[in-house]
């Protein structure tokens, strides 16, 4: 018997967005699948459609995207959680190629299909290696190549992406689920982690493929988006590294990272974006104890 996959989408604000995903998720050819899809306190509310197999929550607050994705976790009844954004589109054959590999590969902690822009010709991710412990970003394979077939190949990465990734329910009851404290960015590469440390492998799989939007709710660039890019960076190398690497890695961001930002936003005029910089930035300086951290501190 085919296991259940619980797909999990989060919306806030890109009701039409979300309206297209779930119509594209309801032609998949997989006999056993669920659509959770929590609604983030959108203004207005991500209407109650009727759908197959389909269930939206309404969440009170906006709980970010691991806090969603989380509450759509709680609700999920699959063997696997395939989480998508909701401006992603998905093809028929998303899910039998998927899993079928999970289930003969009993070490994978999570799995990423290649993902195209919405033009469906151009690889936006297909792996990645590790974010750097010194200077918080990491590598996309393939982005911006035109998609020949060059990348339908299935091998190990160091990151899954955001967009579209699925993780074994066994592997959720075992890690826990992803930290809130990010809110928005950065939740997913803590998360894997978490699952590498675990001793689970993690994969990318080019037989299989998504289409995504890319940052319909928040915007391409926007003073949100810098403020929590920034500060989960900072966060997620407080997390993750430790000793030299980590002083080096402070170092490195305030001498270097800091004022080439800094110099950058003042000389194209981007005030707002500058203001929402140093938030992030100091939002560390505010919480030196990150055991006494606001989860769930907002950008305001």
């Amino acid at each position: 018997m085919d296991p259940l996959v619980s797909i999990i989408a989060v919306n806030y604000n890109t009701t039409e967005d979300t309206l297209e995903f779930i119509r594209s998720c309801e032609k998949l050819a997989y006999p056993n699948f669920e659509i959770i899809v929590v609604d983030n306190a959108s203004s207005p509310p991500l209407p109650d459609v009727q759908g197959k197999n389909l269930k939206i929550i309404h969440s009170r607050t906006n709980a970010g995207f691991a806090g969603g994705n989380n509450i759509g976790v709680d609700a999920a009844k699959g063997k696997y959680i395939f989480f998508l954004n909701s401006d992603t589109l998905v093809p028929e054959t998303l899910l039998r190629d998927v899993v079928s590999f999970l289930e003969e590969t009993p070490d994978a902690g999570a799995v990423s299909p290649k993902i195209l822009y919405a033009d469906g010709k151009t690889i936006q991710f297909a792996g990645s290696g590790s974010i750097s412990t010194y200077t918080g970003r990491g590598k996309r394979i393939g982005r911006y190549e035109p998609d020949e077939g060059q990348r339908d190949d299935v091998r190990t990465t160091q990151l899954v992406h955001g967009a579209a990734f699925i993780v074994p329910r066994a592997v959720i009851d075992r890690v826990g689920k992803m930290s809130e404290d990010f809110f928005l960015y950065y939740e997913e590469h803590d998360w894997a982690e978490q699952i590498k440390r675990a001793g689970y492998t993690l994969y990318y799989f080019g037989k299989s493929h998504v289409l995504h939007k890319e940052s319909r709710s928040v915007g391409k660039q926007s003073p949100l988006k810098t403020y929590y890019m920034t500060r989960n960076r900072l966060l997620f190398l407080r997390r993750n590294a430790s000793g030299f690497a980590l002083a080096l890695s402070m170092g490195f961001i305030i001498f270097v990272t800091v004022p080439v930002n800094v110099l950058r936003y003042l000389m194209k005029g981007k005030f707002a974006l500058l203001s929402a910089y140093w938030k992030g930035f100091f939002w560390h300086v505010k919480n030196p104890s990150l055991a006494s951290a606001a989860a769930h501190e907002r950008y305001k």
